[in-house]
């Protein structure tokens, strides 16, 4: 039976990622999810120069409703300034696997410490058009976290309500050029920031398991 949005409790969560495994190999993307994010000429260039990427989707269980945590990059970053992003970031030599990437990474962004997040499951590796494949590590973290910014990456944290953004009725639709070609682009709006790219496109991947 479909599940509402706003039916969704870090149970049903759990639940529905309970079958999802690490990735054995976070280079390897699904040929379909390439076709379906990228022209094929592009996904073509880019299967052979991916680098692997962890981010932390972090689910925060507040007690009226949960919310998803985003940062909006630095504007003076070389990639993506100013756009809005989970934190995390590229794979390095000393990454057990790719969940310590992602846990790595938004401890060094945000200040949650690994032990505070409780990995819930993963998203299969997502390419980007700019030439990584990103894994989606799921994380349950309670309310009572203290958040502690760095600002050389990260200019401001906030909220969405998971139920907004489990909602197909708050997406938008459209394309944008890279590179000379029309890519596919789904955007959320919310308290006056643009959610769009890549990390759009992992919070529909995440509402295509537990929505259904």
């Amino acid at each position: 039976m479909p599940v509402s949005p706003q039916a969704l409790d870090a149970a049903r969560i759990r639940q529905e990622l309970a079958a999802t495994r690490i990735p054995g190999d976070p280079l390897a993307v699904s040929s379909a999810l390439v076709r379906r994010i990228l022209p094929a000429h592009m996904a073509r260039d880019l299967r052979g120069n991916l680098r692997p990427a962890g981010v932390l989707v972090p689910i925060i269980l507040r007690r009226d409703a949960l919310s998803v945590l985003l940062t909006e990059r630095a504007s003076d970053l070389r990639n993506h300034a100013g756009q809005v992003s989970f934190p995390g970031g590229g794979m390095e030599e000393q990454d057990r696997d790719i969940a310590a990437t992602a846990l790595r990474e938004t401890y060094e962004e945000v200040g949650i410490h690994p032990s505070e997040v409780d990995i819930a499951g993963f998203l299969r590796p997502t390419p980007t058009v700019t030439g990584y494949a990103v894994t989606p590590v799921i994380g349950l973290i309670a309310p009572t976290i203290t958040l502690t910014v760095d600002p050389v990456e990260v200019e401001a944290t906030f909220e969405v309500p998971l139920d907004y953004l489990m909602d197909r009725r708050n997406e938008e639709h459209s394309e944008r050029e890279y590179n000379g070609v029309k890519v596919p682009v789904v955007t959320f709006h919310y308290g006056g920031y643009r959610i769009w790219g890549a990390t759009a496109g992992i919070l529909v991947q995440l509402r295509e398991i537990l929505i259904k």
